[in-house]
């Protein structure tokens, strides 16, 4: 079983920036790969951005990829959001999901793949 937390959200003006957390509770944290997904009202859950077991690959949406930056840090159980020049069209609930690895060459991009989920952290941008 495994328990995220995320933490980060809340409300800035388009152009800014936030960095969103998502701690782990996992004790085999490095045996899952990590995502990051987003939905907005009476919309999809959609993909953002995934990172696989070492951090050191990345897979990002087309519409973040330049401003967000997905990592981990394996260590201290958390993964990570940083998202800048933030838009209007970025507002949504923010949600981290963990999905066990069975080969670190690709990670999955879509939610049903994803065992664990976290509540969710509100992210709004002003315009």
């Amino acid at each position: 079983q495994v328990q995220l937390v995320e933490s980060g959200g809340g409300l800035v003006q388009a152009g800014g920036s936030l960095n969103l957390s998502c701690a782990a509770s996992a004790r085999s944290f490095t045996s899952y790969h990590m995502g990051w997904f987003r939905q907005a009202p009476g919309e999809e859950r959609e993909f953002v951005a995934a990172i696989n077991l070492r951090g050191d690959r990345t897979w990002y949406a087309d519409s973040v990829k330049g401003r967000f930056t997905i990592s981990r840090d394996n260590a201290k159980n958390t993964a990570y959001l940083q998202m800048n020049n933030l838009k209007p069209e970025d507002t949504a609930v923010y949600y981290c999901a963990a999905d066990l690895a069975y080969s670190d060459l690709w990670v999955q991009t879509t939610a049903p793949a994803y065992d664990y989920w976290g509540q969710g952290t509100q992210v709004t941008v002003s315009s």
